[in-house]
C-alpha cells in the first residue's frame, strides 16, 4: 500500500540516547501534521534542542524508521543532524547510512536490536563521506555493504591514506556496488537503490521504498542547512540540480534528507525544493559572476542569494560552493 502524504502522521515513537551505559527513552508524541508552529531551520540550538535529545527516533512507517544523532557539539556553529534510515523486515534489516564514529554506530545497531530481533544484513551507502562511513566497522559481522562503484573508489582511497598515516581500523570496502539501479528485495520489503546522478559526493545514492512511497535522500538533501560541497570539494553543484530533479520526477510521497531534521512530509517535500532553489541561485550567480571576469576573490561578496543567506551555515557553506563552481567553469576539480 503507498501512503499519501497526509497520512503519512510521522509519530516520534521513541528517542535514545547513550549516557555512558544507560539508555534511556524520551516520551513518546505524534508530529504534528500543521507546519505553521514549526521553527524551520538545520539549526539544533534554535529548535530548543540539547545534546541528551539525541538520538531520536522517528517511525516514518510500519517498521521504517529514520534515525538522528547529532554532529559536533551544539554551540560549536556546525550542529545539526546525520541521519540513517532503518527498514525492518521478517528477514533482517537493512539501514541505510550510518553514523560518523564507533561509538554512535554502535548505539544505532544497539537500537535496532531494541526494534528488532532480526539480525542486520546490509549496509547501504548513500554518501562516501567520513560522517557516514566513520563507524561501519561497528556493525556485525556477516553484514553486506553495498555502495556506488565511485564510493567504492573513494573507500579504498581513503583506507590507504589511513593506513599511511598510522590508523589501523579502515573503513570496510563494500561487497556491492550499484552503477545504475538495483531492486534488493529483503523479507517481502523492496529496497530500489538508485544512482540518480552526482550531487554532494561523486557517489551519491538514494533508496526508494515503493510500498511505503518514501525516498531516502542521503546526502543529496540537506533540510534548511545550506548546500556544502563538503571539505574534500567533492559535491558537483550544477549535476546536483538534476540529480535532485530526477529524484523529484518519480513524485515519491516524501522525501527524506540525511542531515537537518526529520519534519513532518509536507514540510520535507517543500524543502527539497527550496533546497534546489539554493542549489540553483550559488550556481546562476558564481556562473554570472565568472562571465563577467569577476575573481573569485572578490565574487563572494557580490553574490545575491536572497532568502538563502538567512540558512544555517550559508556564510560558511556558500564561498566553497561559488569556488568549485568557478572550478567548474574552467574545468577544474577545485
Amino acid at each position: 500500500m503507498r501512503l499519501s502524504v497526509p497520512s503519512f502522521a510521522v509519530l516520534l515513537v521513541a528517542a535514545l540516547f547513550l549516557a555512558g551505559a544507560v539508555a534511556r527513552a524520551q516520551v513518546v508524541r505524534r508530529w504534528e501534521a500543521a507546519s505553521d508552529r514549526l521553527v524551520r531551520t538545520g539549526d539544533v540550538a534554535m529548535r530548543g534542542l540539547t545534546a541528551k535529545d539525541f538520538p531520536r527516533l522517528t517511525r516514518l512507517a510500519d517498521n521504517v524508521y529514520g534515525y538522528e544523532d547529532l554532529a559536533n557539539p551544539i554551540g560549536s556553529g556546525a550542529a545539526f543532524t546525520t541521519n540513517s534510515l532503518i527498514v525492518v523486515t521478517t528477514d533482517g534489516v537493512a539501514v541505510v547510512d550510518a553514523q560518523a564514529t564507533d561509538a554512535q554506530t554502535k548505539t544505532l545497531v544497539e537500537t535496532i536490536g531494541r526494534l528488532s530481533r532480526q539480525p542486520i544484513r546490509y549496509v547501504i551507502i548513500g554518501a562516501d563521506h567520513a560522517d557516514h562511513i566513520g563507524g561501519n566497522s561497528a556493525f556485525p559481522s556477516g553484514v553486506t555493504f553495498i555502495s556506488s562503484p565511485a564510493s567504492k573508489v573513494a573507500i579504498e582511497r581513503f583506507n590507504v591514506a589511513a593506513g599511511r598515516g598510522g590508523i589501523r581500523h579502515p573503513i570496510p570496502v563494500p561487497e556491492e556496488t550499484v552503477a545504475d539501479k538495483r531492486n534488493l528485495t529483503l523479507g517481502g520489503e523492496e529496497l530500489q537503490i538508485l544512482n540518480l546522478g552526482r550531487a554532494h559526493t561523486g557517489g551519491d545514492l538514494e533508496v526508494f521504498l515503493p510500498r511505503e512511497n518514501i525516498m531516502w535522500m542521503s546526502e543529496v538533501f540537506f533540510n534548511r542547512i545550506y548546500p556544502s560541497v563538503g571539505g574534500g570539494f567533492t559535491a558537483f553543484p550544477s549535476e546536483w540540480i538534476a540529480t535532485i530533479k530526477n529524484a523529484e520526477a518519480m513524485h515519491a510521497g516524501v522525501y527524506v534528507p540525511n542531515h537537518g531534521f526529520l519534519d513532518p512530509p509536507e514540510v520535507l517535500n517543500e524543502e527539497i525544493v527550496n533546497f534546489r532553489h539554493a542549489i540553483e541561485i550559488v550556481v546562476f550567480e558564481a556562473k554570472r559572476l565568472h562571465a563577467t571576469g569577476a575573481p573569485l576573490e572578490t565574487a563572494y561578496r557580490n553574490i545575491n542569494l536572497g532568502e538563502f543567506q538567512y540558512w544555517y551555515r550559508a556564510a560558511n557553506n556558500m564561498p566553497d560552493c561559488v569556488r568549485k563552481v568557478y572550478a567548474e567553469a574552467e574545468g577544474r576539480e577545485r
